[in-house]
């Protein structure tokens, strides 16, 4: 008997914990996509898979629908593999552990992946359905929306006809999204040297960030561990001597890091001052705990010697202070905030992945902007600082904003089925997160689309968590809207 077996509505659940016991992640679709083909075969229902594991499943309308115009419902398969430190899950062959308590869905020690399974599970639970009334649907999942979007970037749209969409991916019931920003990933590389080099072997470990979303909480003020990382290293560097053997943190591009380290080879002549450098790495960390005191208030710093002395492959000097240089300097964060949305941010970026190989060290961003020029200039801002570095820089997975219709019938009958509902307005907003929206609405000119889902918490984190009446609502509520559309 499954854990969330007794929650209502019964087939939501159900499907939601199948998903959430096969892995997922992004990069790892293959199982759930032919999850979804075999659900369709089952259901007898027309289906199309491509080569990167997207899916379309299509279901003609009911009883005296059969002639409505199509309606897409669409949400993304894939999900932020995050898990806190001690957690052994192998998210390549596991699924999530889940949780239920006080009403919450949650997992243990691990992102629990609502973001998007839930939307999955409600459209499997329609399509399943006999006693939903509804026009004919194109059910499209998608691959790799937690990575830049790949799936709905490379999805054949020819075969879907449907200009009304329902994308449910968004994470705050009572909030109408309709317009987003646009996107691109990208990542810097900065050559290293290395050499040889015998010494104290030093880690350097920050810790204790919230982290989250990098488009919904990069207005938080929330740390970025990545970039205290080269602060901390550019301060130890002003007083002590050391050589860098690797940095690194973070493990998605949108997800801001909470996590970061170095590790670092001291000299053996320097073995002295080995413990005045832990007393200026406790005074940055007490430094830090006040600024952050607010966002991020267990983040700490931690330094941790190894045994004897070691032979070790360390970045050579020069091109070890590029690094820091990059870490140091490179944008991060809000850039320009909207003139025209109070309190949208418009422009921004977030270093989410900081990675060493052996002669490259690699920064992967998320840039994210509404005004097409300013992603363009923020990109070129990258590149001007990467190039007098001697780096390179490469974009992928571009998308374009989303950008709001004025005239959207599909929004004023949502909005009228909420009000209904709910006996409130709801919130129509526009948002600085990337959805697959703008993708689709490239793809379907004149395409009609709104964004929703229920109350989701601290997403792309081990603490994600679905409140249950929430998603009880939102499926009456999209049942509604489905049967209004006619």
């Amino acid at each position: 008997m499954g854990i969330l077996s007794n929650l209502e509505p019964k087939p939501v659940f159900q499907y939601f914990e199948e998903i959430c016991g096969i892995p997922h992640g992004s990069g790892n679709t293959k199982q759930i996509s032919d999850y979804l083909v075999s659900f369709a075969e089952k259901h007898g229902l027309r289906v199309r898979q491509d080569e990167k594991n997207n899916v379309v499943i299509w279901k003609g309308g009911t009883d005296g629908y059969e002639e409505a115009a199509p309606v897409m419902l669409q949400g993304h398969i894939d999900m932020v593999c995050e898990k806190e430190e001690g957690c052994e899950i192998d998210f390549a062959n596991e699924g999530v552990r889940l949780q239920l308590q006080d009403g919450v869905v949650s997992a243990q020690g691990t992102t629990l992946g609502g973001d998007d399974g839930i939307a999955v599970a409600y459209m499997l639970a329609i399509l399943s359905a006999t006693d939903i009334p509804h026009p004919p649907l194109e059910a499209v999942f998608t691959v790799d929306e937690e990575i830049g979007m790949l799936g709905a970037a490379a999805l054949d749209a020819s075969g879907l006809n449907a200009r009304t969409m329902l994308n449910i991916d968004s994470e705050d019931e009572g909030y109408l999204l309709v317009s987003c920003a646009g996107g691109v990933a990208v990542t810097v590389h900065v050559p290293v040297q290395r050499e040889q080099m015998e010494g104290i072997s030093v880690t350097l470990t920050v810790s204790g960030l919230q982290g989250g979303h990098s488009g919904v909480e990069i207005d938080k003020g929330r740390g970025n561990a990545n970039q205290i990382l080269g602060r901390v290293l550019y301060e130890l560097g002003q007083s002590f001597s050391y050589r860098i053997c690797e940095v690194s943190g973070g493990l998605k591009d949108n997800a801001i890091p909470r996590l970061a380290e170095a590790k670092l080879l001291f000299a053996p002549s320097d073995q002295d001052e080995i413990g005045e450098v832990k007393a200026a790495v406790k005074e940055l960390s007490q430094i830090l705990a006040k600024e952050y005191r607010q966002t991020d208030p267990a983040v700490e710093l931690a330094i941790e010697t190894g045994d004897g002395l070691r032979t070790m492959p360390v970045m050579a000097a020069g091109t070890a202070e590029k690094v820091v240089t990059a870490l140091v300097c490179l944008p991060g964060g809000i850039q320009r905030m909207s003139a025209d949305v109070e309190g949208l941010v418009q422009t921004s970026l977030n270093l989410g992945i900081l990675k060493t190989e052996e002669d490259d060290v690699s920064f992967s961003f998320a840039v994210r902007s509404s005004v097409e020029t300013e992603k363009k200039e923020l990109v070129n801002r990258i590149s001007c600082l990467v190039a007098a570095l001697g780096g390179t820089v490469t974009c992928r997975g571009e998308y374009p904003a989303w950008e709001y219709r004025q005239d959207s019938p599909l929004r004023d009958r949502m909005i009228e089925v909420f009000e209904e509902q709910y006996g409130r307005k709801p919130v129509v907003q526009a948002i600085h997160a990337g959805v697959e929206c703008g993708l689709f609405a490239g793809k379907l000119p004149g395409l009609d689309c709104v964004s929703y889902g229920p109350d989701m918490k601290d997403i792309h984190t081990p603490n994600e968590s679905m409140d249950v009446e929430s998603v009880r609502r939102t499926w009456e509520y999209t049942r509604e809207v489905l049967k209004r559309l006619r």
